[in-house]
Parts: structure tokens; C-alpha cells; sequence
């Protein structure tokens, strides 16, 4: 079974102990962006941290409460500036000492106590309804909840008129304390409570000491790693400089800076996967196929349209000939005095002229024998005799020995001269430089002569001109996909044979 190109095996450190230490800062730079990520989420969901319930419907008052989570508020307001709102503690206190009042008081008409305690009530419901003090926690939308809650309770177009109603005596007497008690504690003060204060520092920011945590316990710890594997870079490569070594781990840099710290997850995915705790080369690959889908017929349009439009202003150049006599030998950089041209004549020379020509003498016969047998036809038997048979034969067998003779001929002059090739002759090679020096010559001064110039510029530019509106405009993504699944086959096939070849006996 062909092994995928992202199961290769990974370079591991050379010692046990600094295998270990990467894997330690593999697993706490990974504990660090879940800090990051509870730290990031915890303003918008203190809300749960608090009260521990999870709404599966919103706009339904209906809660499943998580009590195994313990609460963590208390731990972590401080360090985020978070205060408990003063307007909403007192209206807090003021509805337990209600709740005590009803609670405790006979059965039947409301005492003058209760009555006080009920319009006070009322009074700071009908102000926090108009101080909209979870404006400052930006939970405006809390207050939304409570006021609906509160029409819906009283049947009321009003808020205001809705907490009136239910803090009535009336109301009190007509609906017993610990019905209205429940509704009172489960469905307006839990979002009253989730009200609060956040300080401002003085910069004119909200208050946050998370800095402070994350630079003690866990940007040391990646300093003194970055620096150790600088320190192990410097040791294999004795002549890097450490402002290099350090710059090669440009990917660590999110993991020291204080803001945009959700990048973070970037270097802990590589050094999970540098250590070898997973791997992530499948995503990768995924990731990479989903990009080159998406620019692969845009990168090759600019790159093919680049190209075709650097031919064309090569084409049009009126320098054209004189870059043609730069190809001569005298003219050209060539290095430790290698004649590439000439020495690809000497190669090729012979192994056209002694193995490839004569395998071809039963066609170029045929060919020279048919063109002979029309120049002859003509000239050796008149027009008037050729309905007599006996005389065409003569006529093609004559230009049978003729192109036979003459292919013979050919073929050991080419022989001959290819044997000649093969061997080292300086004398031989001066003159082989000679004539390919002077075909350059006499190419670029027939172009400069004629009208064969302009008139090769102008059809070259054309069929270009021609091929990019004709060949650019029938690529497509649909290919694009094809050929990455083309490519895919091609890598495992690839992968396949050398363990084929190992597996063989």
C-alpha cells in the first residue's frame, strides 16, 4: 500500500531530553490558545460562566442547568476589571428583603410594611428601565429580555405599567407569594444579576491584567525555547549569524506578541506537529488543493500572457537580427571553453548519418525511384508509345536502379562522413564552428536585406496574438481540478514503484 506524502517521517531532535522539552512546549503553547480562546470568549459569555444554564432556545425561557461547572467568576472578574454594578446589587437587595416581607408575613391583606416595600420595588424597576444600566456592560439586549418577560407576565403594552401591576398590592393578593416569587427569581433577577461594571485604565481601555499572566507562565517559557532553538540552529550551522538564526523562526513571532493573539494558533499547530503529537498535513494539503484550485487559472493566465507578450516584443524588435548574431561562437559567454553547439553537431552528426539514415534507404528509394519515374516519364518513352506495358515496366525499373544507386551512394557518403564526426578532430570541430558561424551570419544579413523581416515579425505576432485569445480563453477550473487529480494519481504511482522494487525479491 502506497504511504501519502504527509506520512513521511518527521526530523526529530538528536537527544532524548530536547525531544521531550519540544513536546512540553508543544502541549502547553497548546494549553496557552485554550487560555487565549477562554480568555478572548469570556466577556461575551460571561453570562453562562455565571449563571451556568444553557438556553437551547433563545427566545424560550427554558434553561438546562450545568451545575457540575463551578463558577469561575469570582476568579476571573478581577483580572478582567469586572465589578459588580451598584444599581443592580441594590435592586438585588431591595427584592430580598421583599421576598423576606411576603415570605414571612401572614396569610391575607397586605401590611403597610409590605405595601412600602412593594411601591419601592416598583419604583427601582420603572429606573432601571429607563437607566439601562447593562448599556454600560453592552448587554442592552438583557434588558429587552426582562421588559418582554415583564408585558408578558402582566398582559401590559408597557414595561413600566407591567412591573406597576405586578407589584401591586392588588396583584399580591390575588396571586399567591410563591408563584410570583419563582417567576421574580427564575426569569428577570438571573438576567439582572448578570449586569455589570468593567473598569477603565488609563488609557482609556477596559481594564485587563491577562497580560500579566500570559507574559509570567507561558511568553517566558516561548522566549526560552526560541532561544534554544536558535541555539541548536547556530550549532548545525556554525556560519549563521543568530539575527538569522532567530529570523528563521518568524513563525514563533505570534506567540510573543501581546495583541492579535487568536495567530497564535498557527506556531501551536507546527510545533504539535514538528513534534511529532500530530500531524497536520493532511489539512494542509486540503488547504493547499483548495487554494491552487482557486489561482491556478489566474497565476497561469498572467504567467502564459507574460510570456507570450515578452515573444511578441522580442519578435517586433527591430534588434532581432543582431540577437541572431550574438549565437556565433566568438560572440557568446562560453564557460571552461565548452562548444555546446558544436559538440551536440559531433554527437548527434554520427548518430543520424550512421544508425538512423540507413534504416531509412527502403523508403528514401521509394521516394527518389517515384520522383525520378515522373521527371523521366517523359523523356524516355514518348507520350504516343506509354499504352505499351513492356515499355513502362523498362521505364520504372530504370528509375528503380537509378534512386537505388543513388540512395547507396548517399547513405555511404553519410556513412562515411558520420564515422568521420565521431571521431576528435580539432581541425574538424574548427571547421564545424566555422559553418555554424557563418549560417548565423548569413541568416541575420538576409533578414536585414529582404522584406523577410517585417513580414516574419508580423506573422509570428499574429499567430501568437491568436493563440492567446484562442487557447488562454478555453482554460478552465474544471480542468484545473482534473489535472490535481491527474497530479494525485501521479504521486502514488510514484509512490508505489520504489517500495514495489523493495518488496521484490
Amino acid at each position: 500500500m502506497a504511504r501519502p506524502r504527509w506520512h513521511q517521517t518527521l526530523t526529530a531532535p538528536s537527544s532524548r531530553l530536547e525531544r521531550r522539552w519540544d513536546r512540553f512546549v508543544a502541549l502547553w503553547a497548546a494549553l496557552n490558545l485554550l487560555w487565549v480562546a477562554f480568555d478572548i470568549s469570556y466577556i461575551p459569555l460571561r453570562t453562562f460562566w455565571l449563571q451556568r444554564n444553557l438556553y437551547p432556545l433563545p427566545s424560550v425561557p427554558l434553561a438546562v442547568p450545568l451545575t457540575f461547572i463551578p463558577d469561575i467568576t469570582p476568579w476571573v472578574d478581577p483580572i478582567k476589571g469586572i465589578e459588580p454594578h451598584r444599581e443592580t446589587q441594590a435592586y438585588l437587595r431591595q427584592f430580598d428583603r421583599l421576598d423576606a416581607a411576603l415570605g414571612q408575613g401572614p396569610t391575607g391583606a397586605v401590611t403597610p410594611i409590605q405595601r412600602q416595600l412593594l411601591a419601592e420595588q416598583a419604583r427601582l424597576t420603572a429606573e432601571m428601565i429607563d437607566s439601562n444600566p447593562m448599556q454600560a456592560s453592552g448587554t442592552s439586549g438583557t434588558l429587552e429580555k426582562i421588559k418582554n418577560r415583564l408585558r408578558q407576565r402582566a398582559d401590559r403594552d408597557s414595561a413600566k405599567q407591567a412591573a406597576a401591576v405586578l407589584l401591586s398590592p392588588a396583584w399580591i393578593d390575588a396571586h399567591p407569594w410563591s408563584q410570583e416569587r419563582l417567576f421574580w427569581r427564575q426569569q428577570v433577577l438571573p438576567l439582572v444579576a448578570t449586569t455589570y461594571w468593567r473598569s477603565i485604565d488609563e488609557n482609556g481601555r477596559p481594564t485587563d491584567h491577562f497580560w500579566r499572566y500570559d507574559l509570567l507562565l507561558f511568553q517566558s517559557v516561548f522566549a526560552l525555547d526560541i532561544l534554544l532553538r536558535a541555539i541548536r540552529l547556530r550549532r548545525r550551522l556554525p556560519g549563521l549569524s543568530w539575527g538569522r538564526a532567530l529570523l528563521r523562526r518568524w513563525i514563533d513571532l505570534p506567540l510573543l506578541l501581546p495583541f492579535w493573539r487568536w495567530l497564535r494558533v498557527v506556531p501551536v499547530m507546527e510545533r504539535l506537529h514538528t513534534s511529532g503529537l500530530i500531524s497536520i498535513e493532511p489539512l494542509r494539503a486540503v488547504i493547499s488543493r483548495a487554494v491552487v484550485a482557486l489561482l491556478a487559472v489566474e497565476l497561469f493566465e498572467v504567467l502564459a500572457l507574460q510570456l507570450i507578450d515578452g515573444l511578441q516584443q522580442l519578435i517586433r524588435s527591430r534588434r532581432w537580427p543582431m540577437r541572431i548574431r550574438a549565437l556565433r561562437s566568438h560572440q557568446m559567454v562560453v564557460s571552461n571553453d565548452e562548444r555546446e553547439l558544436v559538440e551536440l553537431v559531433r554527437i548527434w552528426g554520427p548518430l543520424l548519418l550512421v544508425r538512423v539514415a540507413p534504416r531509412l534507404a527502403p523508403e528514401l528509394q521509394g521516394v527518389l525511384g517515384h520522383a525520378l519515374q515522373q521527371s523521366l516519364q517523359n523523356a524516355i518513352v514518348p507520350p504516343g508509345l506509354r499504352q505499351l506495358q513492356p515499355l513502362l515496366q523498362v521505364e520504372k525499373g530504370l528509375s528503380r536502379q537509378l534512386a537505388g544507386g543513388m540512395v547507396e551512394s548517399l547513405l555511404d557518403l553519410t556513412r562515411t562522413t558520420g564515422e568521420r564526426l565521431s571521431r576528435r578532430d580539432d581541425q574538424q570541430l574548427e571547421l564545424l564552428q566555422r559553418c555554424i558561424d557563418r549560417f548565423w551570419e548569413e541568416l541575420a544579413e538576409a533578414l536585414e536585406s529582404g522584406p523577410a523581416l517585417e513580414r516574419s515579425q508580423q506573422l509570428l505576432c499574429t499567430f501568437l496574438e491568436e493563440f492567446k485569445g484562442n487557447y488562454l480563453s478555453q482554460i478552465s477550473r474544471a480542468g484545473i481540478e482534473g489535472l490535481i487529480e491527474e497530479l494525485d494519481q501521479i504521486m502514488v504511482k510514484g509512490s508505489q514503484g520504489p517500495q514495489e522494487r523493495t518488496d521484490a525479491p
